[in-house]
């Protein structure tokens, strides 16, 4: 038997699923920083878009209570219609299960808010339908550092792989050499990384700078 835990992703077997990045739900976060959530989602999303992966969106009661889904990213897919429910537990949603069914992969890459209910309930649903669930910790959140480890934890303890969006995106990319999704790539470090500013300053500093101090 394979261990799932030495499979790579890649874009032909993978799709991506983000759940309930909406108002009233980073309104509850106190686990991370919620400004890092919102550019970790954006480096998954950035990358399912760079790498042609499936996405699915969903939000939870979006006009009655938690707001949209944050359009940093539905922007980015204008053509996909975003899921809305009223259960906690996306996979109780008819669809929300077929739009993942639609998919047609069985690694699914998921995030969402908050870790301990909407991003386990589906997962350990989804575990049990024979996925492989990937969970970007560091793009989900929860009301408490203890909430979201816990949860981790527990997911861990049921065959979830615990991944970060960077990671995410290198493990698409793999090879620097890959021409065709490199400049995607290093847009995303840009925007969303610490390196991104590094690029930014040693551009300053060999080149507009250097050429500068020359004259």
């Amino acid at each position: 038997m394979s261990n799932p835990y030495l499979n790579m992703i890649n874009s032909q077997d993978t799709a991506l699923v983000l759940i309930d990045f909406q108002p009233a739900m980073f309104q509850g976060v106190e686990s991370h920083d919620r400004l890092s959530i919102v550019h970790n989602v954006q480096v998954l999303a950035k990358s399912a878009l760079v790498f042609k992966l499936p996405v699915v969106i969903s939000t939870v009661a979006k006009d009655s209570f938690s707001g949209p889904f944050m359009p940093e990213v539905t922007e980015l897919f204008p053509n996909l219609t975003v899921i809305d429910r009223t259960s906690i537990n996306a996979w109780l949603d008819d669809g929300f299960r077929k739009a993942v069914t639609a998919t047609a992969r069985k690694k699914i890459v998921l995030a969402g808010l908050w870790t301990e209910a909407c991003v386990m309930f589906p997962t350990l649903d989804m575990l049990k339908e024979g996925y492989q669930i990937y969970i970007a910790t560091d793009a989900c959140g929860d009301v408490s550092k203890e909430a979201h480890e816990r949860a981790v934890q527990r997911l861990v303890q049921a065959g979830a792989i615990p991944v970060t969006s960077l990671q995410v995106c290198f493990e698409l990319q793999q090879d620097w050499a890959r021409g065709e999704t490199y400049e995607g790539v290093m847009d995303i470090l840009r925007a969303h990384s610490p390196y991104g500013i590094q690029v930014r300053f040693s551009k300053w500093a060999l080149g507009e700078h250097a050429s500068e101090g020359k004259k």
